[in-house]
């Protein structure tokens, strides 16, 4: 079994799926990569060789921002626009969508399950 960034890369999947069981890597990186060490795509993480799987774990080391450090950049980030007060600052503080999506009726992933108001309904005449 692979061990990258504090990951185990399953072995009987292609080397360019198993990267992208890493937060921060997906598709384009992970052929990028594949690329660097010379491996094609297809080959199964089990085929491997150590000599390999040390390039591939110094190459993500040097060249990318992955898994711990990236969620914390990631955490930071939103943080900091909640500390200024920016508009999405106080979206993202309140919970709701960020980037401009409509919340009169759906967003219900974000705001959570529909809650009833008492005295809403009206009587029918």
């Amino acid at each position: 079994m692979a061990r990258i960034a504090g990951v185990n890369i399953p072995t009987n999947k292609r080397v360019e799926i198993g990267l992208r069981y890493l937060y921060g890597i997906g598709p384009a990186k992970a052929k990028v990569i594949c690329a660097q060490v010379g491996i094609t795509p297809e080959r199964r993480v089990n085929q491997l060789t150590d000599a390999e799987i040390a390039q591939i774990r110094d190459i993500i080391a040097r060249d990318y921002v992955v898994e711990g450090d990236l969620r914390r950049e990631v955490a930071m980030n939103i943080k900091r626009l909640m500390d200024l007060g920016c508009y999405r600052g106080l979206r993202h503080r309140r919970k709701l969508p960020v980037r401009g999506q409509r919340t009169h009726t759906n967003a219900r992933t974000r705001k959570g399950p529909a809650r009833a108001i008492a005295g809403k309904k009206q009587a029918t005449k």
